[in-house]
């Protein structure tokens, strides 16, 4: 029997007008200075816990289906994810589909990394991070950045990302996620892509190459609707040559550790991301080193 799902199944508009609502309810996190930013490409907003090493950087591309913006909810987990990891981040507020879509929202990530280089940030200091819609960006944004040249971050998260715009994976069709609908699923991926078929590889990176990528940290929800896409960004990854490492939360749903800290599974999935990063920061590991943090399944 299907999980009951929330009904995503509006326009973007009152989508856009729910995630207001909630900011209203639902503040930015606490203890953390946010400072919005405009970079010459594309705006941004700066997340800085304290205590962090100023030096290294995650660069964070926020999740919201291409469409909806970066919302508090998911600013209180980057929070978390910064405080784990000792690292502030730099969030890209992308243009938003259906009003810009592919590749509009892959350029401004792309910029954005492009500026924190430019601004003295080392390559080997920056990890990419993103969640869902975002984690496909993050993976358009590497290869985009690799075939130009740009020399790669020291590392990359993706959490629950969609690597197949076409929704075609096998979990797409077991209808477990309590969070999100295959319908929806992929009626926000066509709006991403517009006219663009979904099978270019900048769109969906099961169609492309990543030889060359940095280190991945792939986190996804046993119950998720992307769990195939999961596995099959972990093969395809190793297949390339790339050290990937893929974590499975039994019975978790799409982009659970928004839930952090009211779902413990949330706050050790955010924990372990910020061990993921500790480790590929120099010299913030060295540092910060501390006991890795169980997962529940692990392939590497």
């Amino acid at each position: 029997m299907r999980k009951a799902a929330m009904n995503w199944n509006v326009s973007v508009e009152i989508l856009r007008a729910r995630q207001a609502w909630s900011d209203r309810v639902i503040g930015p996190p606490r203890h953390m200075k946010i400072k919005p930013v405009l970079i010459p490409e594309v705006t941004a907003e700066w997340l800085i816990s304290p205590h962090c090493a100023s030096r290294c950087v995650i660069l964070y591309v926020h999740g919201g289906a291409w469409t909806m913006g970066l919302h508090n909810l998911e600013r209180r987990m980057l929070g978390r994810i910064c405080r784990a990891a000792a690292v502030p981040a730099l969030a890209v507020h992308y243009r938003l589909a259906p009003e810009w879509p592919f590749p509009a929202a892959l350029e401004d990530c792309v910029a954005g990394y492009r500026w924190l280089v430019r601004s003295g940030t080392s390559p080997q200091h920056i990890v990419v991070t993103g969640i869902s819609a975002g984690a496909n960006l993050a993976l358009g944004a590497l290869m985009s950045l690799r075939d130009a040249g740009d020399s790669l971050p020291a590392a990359a998260v993706c959490i629950s990302p969609i690597i197949d715009l076409a929704c075609t994976g096998e979990s797409f069709r077991r209808d477990e996620d309590p969070a999100v609908t295959a319908e929806f699923a992929f009626a926000m991926t066509q709006l991403y892509a517009g006219r663009h078929s979904l099978r270019l590889p900048l769109l969906s990176p099961c169609h492309g190459d990543l030889s060359g990528l940095p280190p991945l940290l792939v986190q996804v929800g046993g119950d998720e609707i992307v769990l195939s896409d999961a596995f099959r960004l972990q093969e395809q990854a190793h297949g390339a040559g790339v050290d990937v490492t893929l974590v499975v939360w039994p019975k978790m749903w799409h982009a659970w550790h928004l839930f952090a800290p009211f779902l413990p599974e949330a706050q050790r999935a955010v924990n372990g991301i910020g061990t993921f990063v500790r480790e590929h920061l120099q010299p913030i590991h060295r540092l910060l080193a501390t006991q890795r943090v169980p997962a529940p399944t692990r392939w590497s």
